[in-house]
C-alpha cells in the first residue's frame, strides 16, 4: 500500500519589522506618560530640563522614520525581486490577458473575443472611459471561437478620436433564436515593455497597458 508522504508546514516566522513598530510604539506611549507626569509633578523653583526631553523624542522620532524606510525597501525588493522580475521574463512573448480594455495608438485599437458557439448576430460596441458607445460594429465573422477586432479611431460622427485615449469592447453575441450566446473579450499580443504602477507590474501590449495579474496565458509568438 503506497504511503502518500507529508510535508511538514513551516511555522510562521514573525515579522521582525512590524514587532519594532509595536514595541516602539508602547515604549513611545510610556515616555509621554511619564513625561506628562513628571511635568504636572514638577517642582516649580526647579523645573525640568526640556531639552533631555526633547533629544529622546528626536532619538524615538528617528528610530520610527528608520522602521518606515525599512518597510518601503522590503516593499520595493518584493516588487523588484518576483512580480516584477515574473513580468520582464514575458517581454518579447505573446501572452493573453483578461482585459477588455484598448488604448487607441496609430489611429487603431485591437481586441480580441470569444463566441461559446456560433452566432447569428454580433454587435460591437466600442465604450470611451465614461462607458458611452462612440463606435459601432457589425462582423461578418460568426464561427464560434476565438476571433480579432480592430477599431480605426472613427466615432459615430465620423470624427477621428486622438491617440492615448482608452476604450473599452462590449459585444453581443445572439443565435437565430435572439437568444444571447456566452462571450469573453480579452487582450492578445506581444509584450514590448514592462512598468510599476502604485506596486504593481505592467504590461505594454500594443500600446495597451495591462496589469501583470491579468494575464491568463504566455506563449512564444509564431
Amino acid at each position: 500500500m503506497a504511503v502518500t508522504p507529508t510535508t511538514a508546514t513551516p511555522a510562521k516566522t514573525q515579522d521582525i519589522g512590524a514587532l519594532g513598530k509595536a514595541q516602539l510604539a508602547s515604549s513611545y506611549d510610556t515616555f509621554l506618560k511619564l513625561l506628562t507626569t513628571q511635568i504636572q509633578n514638577q517642582d516649580p523653583l526647579s523645573p525640568l530640563d526640556s531639552n533631555q526631553f526633547t533629544q529622546q523624542l528626536v532619538q524615538m522620532t528617528g528610530v520610527q522614520q528608520q522602521l518606515y524606510s525599512n518597510d518601503l525597501l522590503k516593499q520595493l525588493v518584493s516588487n523588484t525581486g518576483t512580480g516584477m522580475a515574473q513580468a520582464v521574463s514575458v517581454i518579447g512573448r505573446e501572452v493573453t490577458a483578461d482585459s477588455a480594455k484598448a488604448t487607441l495608438s496609430g489611429g487603431r485599437a485591437n481586441w480580441s473575443y470569444n463566441l461559446g458557439r456560433d452566432a447569428a448576430s454580433v454587435k460591437i460596441e466600442v465604450l470611451d472611459s465614461n462607458g458611452r458607445t462612440v463606435a459601432v460594429s457589425a462582423p461578418t465573422n460568426l464561427k464560434a471561437g476565438d476571433q480579432a477586432f480592430t477599431w480605426n479611431g472613427s466615432d459615430l460622427t465620423g470624427l477621428k478620436r486622438q491617440d492615448g485615449g482608452e476604450y473599452s469592447l462590449r459585444i453581443t453575441p445572439t443565435d437565430a433564436s435572439g437568444a444571447t450566446i456566452t462571450s469573453k473579450v480579452f487582450q492578445r499580443g506581444v509584450v514590448t515593455g514592462v512598468e510599476q504602477s502604485a506596486g504593481q507590474s505592467i504590461l505594454s501590449i500594443g500600446g495597451t497597458r495591462v496589469p501583470w495579474t491579468a494575464v491568463t496565458s504566455v506563449r512564444q509568438p509564431a
